[in-house]
């Protein structure tokens, strides 16, 4: 990967970007013809030959209430150690379950992201974390472990006393795994990912007692240089390069400074040993948006601006859910349907949009940015508010603004009862269930709720001061849904995020006439409606709440070893069918079973799968196949997580055995 310098012209090409990628409403913006989910790109990297080990998950043995988050002097830190470590990254970045329906299988995370396809990967900078080596890891939430990629070669100062920890979390992106489904506008999700991942990793902190504080002085080259993601050599054969994004300092309180200047080169002199090498995602790339590309190149952050840091004048946050933190995030999901005759109450409503202010507190203390987006909103249902168009203003600079740029016939009225602390205005009342239907791409969850929002960025100027910024504005965006989903959630409702949007009808209805101002991501929320159809097993097989002594490995095992599968081709499977031991179990839709399967082999389905995990010895080899061998791994790890001890993945599928066959 190159870590040259954005083109000159970096602002016209990512603003070129963004216009290009707009869905309208006679064209939808470039992206695949068709998908064959079969092939889906591998949603879990790896790094082959770094060292690695599994993490507690210890998330369930902490009990600070949700809204102690928002009061973090309630709220004692928690040791920095490898526990701990485990319960940040458990209740931010790992599996919190497997779904199934019918033959489909897909896993659940702790951060959302557009269309499940996780394109956000993970690393730990960690010195003095006791149980931890010292140096950049890489997390592998298919396991929720850790890859050495390099060890520390000494101690560097990395803080204000050299004897002091220190914990970093870096995040990247595979823009790839967002493209492969959705084109040319990936690149944009992805930074709504990012962002959801900022705000996960925020709340999972304030759990712990801890805080989270992006290192702002970072350029992208330097990013990349501390993980590892500029080593060509690691990326060979075909795997998907990632793009640096961001890298978050962890602390214990919330005065400790963060890094910069000679201590990033302190960094990167003891990062010399690297290992490992990553993983193919997907053989086949049928499809290449060079666009992708371009917009990544054009934000790249070369010599980042100081930021005034940002103090709403803001009263004290209002009480909340008593209910523990990690229930409220790993119960966290993304609504698929909504009760359409469900109403929200006004108290829950502003209790809603009083967490979006930018208060010196989790989630929006994590940098020092003003904020810049303003949600507009589509009223539906809620008791006290006449159906129709709303703004909620977060920062009052824009108000004047905004009212010269869009309708001159808006309201801009206060409802009343509104708190004194929102300046929240009706603009226009209306019956917009339709229009909020057409308006993202004619889906029935914008109009089945009891609201939907689109979130209207201070675009064109902050834009073209800063490309880099394009970025953050989108991680904003990705901050605003991530409050919206946990705050939904103990309210007893449910969000979910929406990327496909018409950009301009959105603009046309505020009358919008340039890009001073722009909607980035919108969001949905209300009742649910659960389909009871689905089975949900747990995320890590037998693994329960444990310790750092828990899951130490004995003699002569490591780690990797107590979860791992075997992929293998046709010779070695012939050799394991030959073991009348061996479980064979096909995992295609019923049809494909029934017009022809390895001799012997069981069709394992939603309804028996628990069965085979539940009932089978668990030292019984286990031969796993699908289509081509893409599904027949997440369901080959799934039996490893459940300790059993020969687990085989068939390369190639059951095409690739009946060609071989004759």
């Amino acid at each position: 990967m190159t870590t040259a310098l954005p083109p000159a012209n970096a602002a016209d090409v990512i603003l070129a970007y963004h216009q290009r990628t707009k869905h309208k409403m006679d064209r939808y913006a470039a992206g695949p013809e068709t998908l064959d989910w079969s092939e889906q790109p591998n949603p879990f990297r790896s790094f082959a030959g770094a060292e690695a080990r599994l993490l507690p998950l210890s998330a369930e043995a902490f009990t600070t209430p949700f809204s102690d988050i928002y009061n973090p002097e309630r709220v004692a830190a928690a040791p920095f150690d490898e526990t701990c470590l485990g319960a940040l990254l458990q209740l931010s970045m790992a599996l919190n379950a497997w779904k199934e329906y019918g033959p489909d299988r897909w896993a659940m995370r702790s951060n959302p992201s557009s269309g499940n396809l996780h394109p956000t990967e993970a690393y730990v900078l960690a010195r003095g974390i006791p149980g931890l080596a010292d140096g950049v890891h890489h997390y592998t939430p298919t396991n929720h472990g850790l890859e050495l990629r390099c060890p520390l070669a000494d101690t560097p100062a990395l803080s204000t006393s050299a004897d002091e920890p220190a914990l970093f979390i870096g995040l990247s992106s595979i823009h790839w795994r967002e493209a492969w489904k959705y084109g040319e506008r990936a690149f944009r999700y992805c930074q709504l990912d990012v962002g959801h991942a900022i705000g996960a990793l925020r709340y999972a902190a304030g759990t712990l007692g801890w805080h989270l504080r992006m290192v702002e002085g970072l350029t992208s080259g330097e990013i990349a240089q501390l993980l590892g993601l500029d080593r060509d050599g690691d990326f060979s054969g075909g795997a998907e390069r990632e793009a640096p994004d961001i890298i978050l300092r962890v602390v214990r309180t919330p005065t400790a400074m963060p890094i910069k200047g000679n201590e990033t080169d302190s960094w990167l002199k003891q990062l010399a040993d690297w290992r490992g090498k990553a993983n193919v995602l997907d053989r086949h790339h049928m499809y290449k948006w060079p666009v992708i590309d371009e917009a990544s190149a054009a934000t790249k952050k070369t010599e980042p601006k100081a930021e005034p840091h940002y103090r709403g004048n803001f009263p004290g946050i209002g009480e909340g859910t008593m209910e523990p933190a990690p229930q409220v995030i790993l119960n966290r999901r993304s609504a698929q349907a909504f009760d359409r005759t469900a109403r929200m109450g006004s108290g829950s409503f502003y209790h809603l949009i009083d967490r979006l202010l930018a208060r010196a507190v989790a989630p929006w203390d994590v940098w020092s940015y003003k904020p810049r987006l303003h949600p507009v909103f589509f009223i539906h249902r809620v008791d006290g508010l006449e159906p129709g168009l709303y703004i909620l203003l977060r920062n009052a600079d824009a108000e004047m603004r905004l009212k010269q740029a869009t309708h001159q016939e808006f309201a801009w009225k206060r409802p009343e009862h509104v708190p004194p602390q929102l300046n929240f205005f009706q603009l226009l009342p209306t019956d917009c269930t339709k229009v909020a239907r057409t308006l993202h791409c004619h889906q029935a969850i914008a109009a089945d709720s009891c609201f939907a929002l689109g979130m209207l960025a201070e675009f064109d100027d902050i834009v073209r001061d800063e490309p880099w910024r394009y970025k953050q504005l989108h991680w904003e965006a990705g901050l605003i849904g991530q409050v919206l989903y946990l705050e939904a959630e103990t309210l007893g409702f449910r969000g979910t995020g929406i990327g496909c949007f018409f950009d301009d009808a959105m603009h046309e209805i505020l009358g919008l006439k340039d890009a001073q101002f722009a909607t980035l991501y919108h969001f949905t929320v209300g009742l649910p409606l659960i389909d009871t159809r689905m089975l949900t097993l747990p995320p890590y097989g037998e693994r329960t709440i444990s310790t750092a002594s828990d899951t130490a490995p004995t003699e002569g095992q490591t780690m990797a070893e107590e979860a791992s599968f075997e992929r293998i081709g046709i010779d070695t499977a012939r050799q394991l069918l030959a073991d009348e031991r061996t479980l064979v179990l096909d995992v295609r839709d019923p049809g494909s079973y029934e017009s022809g399967h390895i001799e012997g082999a069981e069709h394992a389905t939603e309804a028996n799968l628990f069965h085979f995990l539940s009932t089978t010895p668990k030292d019984t080899p286990v031969l796993i196949y699908c289509y081509h061998g893409n599904s027949s791994q997440v369901y080959a790890k799934t039996f490893a997580d459940f300790r059993f001890k020969s687990v085989y993945s068939l390369d190639g599928g059951y095409e690739g055995w009946r060609k071989a066959n004759g």
